[in-house]
């Protein structure tokens, strides 16, 4: 399949199929997007969005959430918003998500089976990674878009005024975005 790609993306470069997604890095709309990497996203957030190449930064991730405050995800914000002008945050779970009631245990006896040692999952453990509670889901998305919500809007590096940040659902087929009032949790 990667094969396939690269010569996909050969042809691509080769007829300039490029030029109509030609922009800068800073989004147009002022707004970063943090949201899941599920494949139903892919093509159907833009679009239910109305969103163009150049408009925001997405920022994808298993979940759309945020579990540490000092992660890869929380890093990119911080940047988006000190670096790229970005002064809105858009938050977006979806309905159906892989990450709700994950269970840790059951993705380590995978990783078991596929080869990890035991020797290796032990290193972790001994390194201070709780690593049931690294790998674990979450059991209900709008908690989760609203626990995501309130540690951007109170990080500590996070300027204290000027940002807005927000948290939605969007359904999975149809694109629907419904806000998530985080005072209810």
């Amino acid at each position: 399949m990667i094969q396939e790609i690269k010569e996909y993306n050969k042809k691509f470069v080769e007829s300039e199929g490029y030029l109509r997604f030609a922009t800068d890095k800073y989004p147009d709309k002022k707004i970063a997007i943090v949201t899941c990497m599920d494949t139903r996203l892919v093509e159907l957030l833009p679009a239910a969005l109305g969103l163009r190449n150049g408009d925001v930064k997405i920022i994808k991730n298993a979940g759309g959430t945020i579990t540490n405050p000092f992660d890869s995800t929380m890093r990119s914000l911080l940047i988006a918003v000190y670096e790229l002008g970005v002064n809105e945050i858009m938050v977006i779970g979806h309905t159906g998500c892989g990450v709700q009631g994950m269970d840790a245990s059951h993705m380590l006896e995978i990783m078991k089976e596929r080869g990890v040692s035991e020797e290796h999952i032990t290193l972790m453990e001994h390194c201070g990674i709780n690593l049931k509670e690294w790998l674990h889901g979450f059991e209900d998305t709008d908690e989760a878009i609203a626990e995501t919500v309130d540690l951007i809007s109170h990080h500590p590096l996070m300027p204290p005024e000027g940002v807005n940040v927000q948290g939605f659902i969007m359904d999975s087929f149809t694109g629907a975005l419904r806000h998530i009032d985080v005072r209810k949790f």
